[in-house]
């Protein structure tokens, strides 16, 4: 059911946990993005947590692991581009594909095939820099960010907190998010399919509210003012003033809007 508290609770973060390793070396890279840029992560599989590094250098620490697998056949690759740098666990190329390559945003290709080399990325995220994740089989944690966050993957658990905004989606596990700004551009969507969605909000903001679930429930720390379908399990509403649209979809697992 839908039910409304005036009452914030705080967002806890899940810490991630590795698997016993057979295997295992790491990679280190250290530099400078400028504020407004892109660090941006992809891997396959294995963790990525970021934090707010402590000084202006952006850093990156790579931990390569299997239990039966070669960590030597799977690269790190580096790649600088105009919207900031771009770093990628690139693995064997499965026979008869195009050969993996390590792109920015939705380019490149990561495919692999039997290969359970884990490559768990420690991140240290300068002030002002934009972060974004993506992996398929891991978590995704950032902590502390200064700047937009994007956080992709499909088998694990999302948990963001930055004093701007952020996007998440994943499709087994579930997203806490918790934004200091609630300025995004255009529509911001936050997907799971079995998991919950936590977001939490500054006091001031003003949204359009789409939620649905499927098995779960729907909760909201801010008054909500229904403008169109209304239920137990799928609210369409505006908070504050209205606006920029917020959607939440879920399968199996509960909705729940916070003031941050």
């Amino acid at each position: 059911m839908l039910r409304t508290r005036n009452i914030a609770i705080p967002l806890l973060l899940a810490a991630a946990t590795a698997a016993p390793i057979a295997a295992q070396d790491a990679f280190n890279w250290q530099g400078r993005i400028a504020s407004g840029r892109t660090l941006e992560i992809k891997g396959i599989n294995g963790t990525i947590n970021a934090v707010a590094a402590s000084g202006t250098e952006a850093r990156v620490t790579a931990r390569k692991h299997a239990r039966r697998g070669n960590t030597e056949n799977v690269r790190i690759e580096v790649v600088e581009h105009d919207g900031g740098i771009t770093l990628c666990a690139v693995y064997p190329t499965p026979r008869g594909r195009s050969a993996n390559e390590c792109r920015p945003g939705s380019g490149g290709r990561m495919n692999t095939e039997d290969n359970d080399v884990q490559v768990d990325f420690t991140v240290e995220v300068p002030a002002g820099v934009e972060f974004a994740a993506t992996t398929v089989n891991g978590g995704i944690e950032a902590s502390g960010i200064t700047a937009t966050v994007r956080a992709t993957t499909v088998n694990g658990d999302v948990n963001v907190s930055t004093s701007h905004t952020a996007r998440a989606k994943t499709v087994n596990g579930s997203i806490e998010v918790a934004m200091g700004r609630a300025d995004w551009n255009g529509d911001l969507e936050f997907e799971t399919v079995n998991g919950s969605i936590v977001i939490a909000l500054p006091a001031s903001a003003s949204a359009s509210v789409e939620a649905s679930t499927v098995n779960g429930s729907i909760e909201t720390d801010f008054p909500l003012t229904v403008s169109g379908r209304f239920g137990p399990r799928r609210v369409q509403g505006t908070i504050g003033a209205g606006g920029r649209k917020l959607g939440m979809s879920t399968v199996n697992g509960s909705i729940e809007i916070r003031r941050r």
